[in-house]
């Protein structure tokens, strides 16, 4: 089974060279940062068996946020964060997703349209958790994140959000929760969130660029239920994709359909591969993850005070799952299975100047 980090290190430069007229430079980037992850251009770690005494060298991963094998493990530190944070009760996954006729736009104004995306979602939620008829509090809480793919790797821009089933009162400091099976209307959800979406484009001065009946046409979101967010947010950490080549330039990747739990397969040249991939690279800076109401780390209500509250409005019957993530196994030596301890980090640098390296670490 290749990986796509050797899937680029044995294609990319071809593809830099092919398409280095018309690539984005982030994209030059991404390329080059995935064909350096783990090799000495990226530097290497020394570590020493605590046992034996052998030397053990790491080659340092390139760190950027579209490399997979970087960001593995961050995706387990984010779900261990998260997971620590999950309150107790309900929740829902609320997906938004614009027209396929928008994507054109979408993906020529990337920055703009993901943040009024986020924007216009956001307060669509916010908007009908407020309204009595459905919750009834004005700080509702919860998280998105920005997908750009499908299941085939074709741009498919939308976001996901975990909601918690309920929101805080400010004005009775009280716990509104919602029904079990229904956290607000969607299609109202829909018309907000496209209207607001429009407002938004509007204020960037780019509506002139959209056609008209993106406007009169229904926009897709999706409510569904879920029992706790422990499933939703292992769902929301980063995909890992399973990939291989053949000897004839394909590249295989394994998908399910939607609403399908059979694994299929898809071939694609590698070329065509490579630019599905690079078309799912973000804008520089841009947070692909978001935190609302109470969510957010500068909520001046604290989660643990939220805790409480739901605890009071449902009588103390529902308590906080227990973190449900595995720890992060240690290295450990080839030879004799014993812990390896840090030494010394040894930078990359330019051919003329000496070799860079951190002040080595106590044995201690």
């Amino acid at each position: 089974m290749t990986t796509i980090r050797e899937i680029f290190q044995t294609y990319g430069p071809e593809y830099l060279d092919r398409y280095e007229a018309t690539m984005p430079g982030q994209h030059r980037k991404v390329v080059e940062a995935i064909i350096t992850c783990r090799t000495s251009a990226c530097g290497v770690a020394l570590y020493q068996c605590e046992h034996c005494g052998e030397p053990h060298i790491l080659y340092r991963s390139c760190g950027n946020r579209h490399c997979p094998t970087c960001q593995h493990h961050k995706s387990r530190k984010w779900l261990e964060n998260q997971m620590n944070r999950q309150l107790p009760g309900h929740h829902f996954m609320i997906t938004f997703t614009v027209p396929e006729t928008l994507r054109r736009f979408v993906r020529s104004n990337q920055r703009t349209a993901y943040s009024a995306m986020f924007q216009a979602s956001s307060e669509a939620i916010k908007i009908l958790a407020a309204d009595e008829q459905h919750v009834g509090g004005d700080l509702p809480g919860f998280l998105g994140v920005l997908h750009t793919w499908g299941r085939q790797l074709h741009y498919h821009p939308h976001i996901h959000y975990v909601v918690p089933g309920g929101a805080l009162s400010t004005k009775e400091h009280r716990w509104h929760p919602s029904r079990i099976d229904f956290f607000v209307p969607v299609r109202a959800l829909s018309r907000l969130f496209r209207a607001k979406f429009r407002d938004e484009i509007a204020k960037a001065g780019l509506l002139g660029l959209i056609p008209p009946e993106v406007w009169q046409t229904d926009w897709n979101v999706n409510c569904q239920a879920a029992e706790a967010g422990e499933h939703s947010l292992r769902y929301l950490a980063p995909y890992v994709f399973k990939v291989a080549i053949s000897k004839h330039r394909t590249v295989f990747f394994r998908y399910k359909k939607a609403r399908s739990r059979r694994w299929r397969t898809m071939a694609l040249e590698v070329m065509e591969f490579i630019r599905r991939f690079l078309q799912h690279v973000l804008p520089t800076g841009f947070i692909k993850v978001r935190y609302y109401g109470f969510m957010n780390p500068n909520s001046s209500v604290s989660l643990d005070e939220i805790n409480a509250l739901i605890e009071m409005a449902s009588g103390f019957t529902v308590t906080a799952l227990e973190p449900a993530t595995e720890p992060m196994p240690m290295m450990t030596c080839v030879l004799c299975g014993a812990t390896l301890r840090y030494r010394r980090l040894l930078l990359p640098c330019l051919p003329t100047d000496r070799p860079c390296a951190s002040p080595p670490q106590s044995p201690g």
